[in-house]
C-alpha cells in the first residue's frame, strides 16, 4: 500500500509539474496586441495553407489566420478570416497571396500594396472587410507547368508525326541524296584537280589576251584625246571673234539687205513691167481679132459703129416673120 501510495504522489506532482509549465508557456506566448479582422477571397488553390498559420505585411509577421472554408454566396470562392495587429497600415489598395516557407512548405499569408494610399481599411468583427486573395508564386508556377507540359505533349505529338515510317524513309532518301551529292562534288573536285593546269593555261592565255586589248583600249583612247583636242581646237577657232560663225552672220546679214533691196526696187519693178506687157499683148490680140472679123478694116480702116439704142440714126431690126 506504501508503494502504491508514493507512486500515486510522484504521478500526481508530474501531472501538476506538467499543467503549470503549459499555463507558463500559454502565458508566456499569449498575444496581447489589438487585433482586427479581415477576409480574404479568391479564386486561389489554398492546399498548406492551416489555421493558425502566419499573416505577413512585407515579410513582416503581423497576424494569423484564424478560419478556412468556402464562400456560401460564390462555391468557387475561398474565404481565410485573419487576425492582424491593429498598427498594420491595412488599405483599400492591398491585396493577399499564398506563400510558402522555404523547404518545409508551410503556407502562409502575404499582403502587400497594389498602389501606396493613406486611405485605412475599415472593417468590424461582425462583417469583416473583404481583401481580394490573388495567386502566389506556387500558384503561377503550378499553373505554367501544366501549359508547359500541355506544350510539351503537343511538341512529343508533333515529333511522333515528323518520325513517322513514311517520313523516315524521306529523311533517309534526303541523307542518301545528300551522300550522292557530296560524291558527284567530290568527283568533280578531282576532274577540276585534274585540269587544273590546263585551266592555268587558257587563264594566262584570256590574262595576255586581255593585256593586249587593255594596250589597244589605252591607244584608242589616246587618239581619241587628240581627235578631242583637235575638236576643241577647231571649235574654239570657229567661237573666236572673226571666226567661221561670225563670218556666218556677216553672210546672212548680207543676204538680208539684199533681199530687202529685190523687194523694194526691183521687184515692184519687173511687175509693173509684166502687167505693161500684158496689157500690150492683150491689145495686140484684140487688134488680130478684129482684123480677123473685118480683113477690109485693113484698107478702109476701122468701120463706124452702128448707132445704139437712144442714139441718133437708131433703127429697131424687123420682127421675124412666123
Amino acid at each position: 500500500m506504501e508503494n502504491k501510495s508514493h507512486a500515486l504522489a510522484a504521478g500526481s506532482f508530474v501531472l501538476l509539474l506538467l499543467t503549470l509549465l503549459t499555463a507558463t508557456a500559454v502565458w508566456l506566448t499569449r498575444d496581447t496586441r489589438a487585433m482586427r479582422e479581415y477576409l480574404l477571397s479568391g479564386n486561389v488553390n489554398v492546399t498548406g495553407l492551416q489555421p493558425q498559420a502566419s499573416v505577413r505585411y512585407h515579410g513582416v509577421p503581423v497576424g494569423k489566420v484564424t478560419a478556412i472554408g468556402l464562400d456560401p454566396d460564390a462555391r468557387a470562392q475561398v474565404l481565410v478570416r485573419i487576425a492582424v495587429d491593429d498598427q498594420a497600415p491595412i488599405t483599400s489598395s492591398t491585396f493577399a497571396t499564398l506563400g510558402v516557407q522555404g523547404v518545409t512548405g508551410l503556407a502562409f499569408i502575404a499582403l502587400d500594396d497594389a498602389t501606396p494610399t493613406s486611405t485605412a481599411l475599415a472593417t468590424g468583427t461582425e462583417q469583416p472587410a473583404r481583401i481580394p486573395l490573388r495567386a502566389g508564386l506556387m500558384n503561377r508556377l503550378t499553373d505554367q507547368g501544366e501549359r508547359l507540359l500541355g506544350q510539351l505533349e503537343q511538341s512529343g505529338q508533333r515529333l511522333n508525326a515528323l518520325l513517322s515510317p513514311e517520313n523516315q524513309r524521306t529523311l533517309m532518301t534526303a541523307v542518301n541524296n545528300l551522300g550522292q551529292a557530296a560524291a558527284d562534288l567530290q568527283q568533280l573536285s578531282a576532274q577540276a584537280r585534274q585540269s587544273w593546269p590546263a585551266l592555268a593555261k587558257s587563264g594566262q592565255e584570256t590574262l595576255a589576251a586581255l593585256q593586249a586589248t587593255s594596250q589597244r583600249v589605252g591607244d584608242s583612247a589616246n587618239e581619241a584625246r587628240a581627235s578631242a583636242l583637235a575638236f576643241r581646237r577647231v571649235t574654239e577657232r570657229m567661237y573666236a571673234p572673226g571666226g567661221t560663225l561670225d563670218k556666218l552672220d556677216w553672210g546672212a546679214d548680207v543676204l538680208v539687205a539684199t533681199g530687202q533691196t529685190l523687194h523694194n526696187s526691183t521687184l515692184p519693178a519687173v511687175q509693173q513691167a509684166v502687167q505693161a506687157a500684158a496689157r500690150t499683148t492683150r491689145q495686140i490680140g484684140e487688134l488680130a481679132q478684129a482684123f480677123s472679123d473685118q480683113p477690109q478694116a485693113l484698107l478702109l480702116g476701122k468701120p463706124t459703129p452702128h448707132p445704139g439704142p437712144g442714139e441718133p440714126g437708131f433703127m429697131a431690126p424687123a420682127p421675124a416673120v412666123r
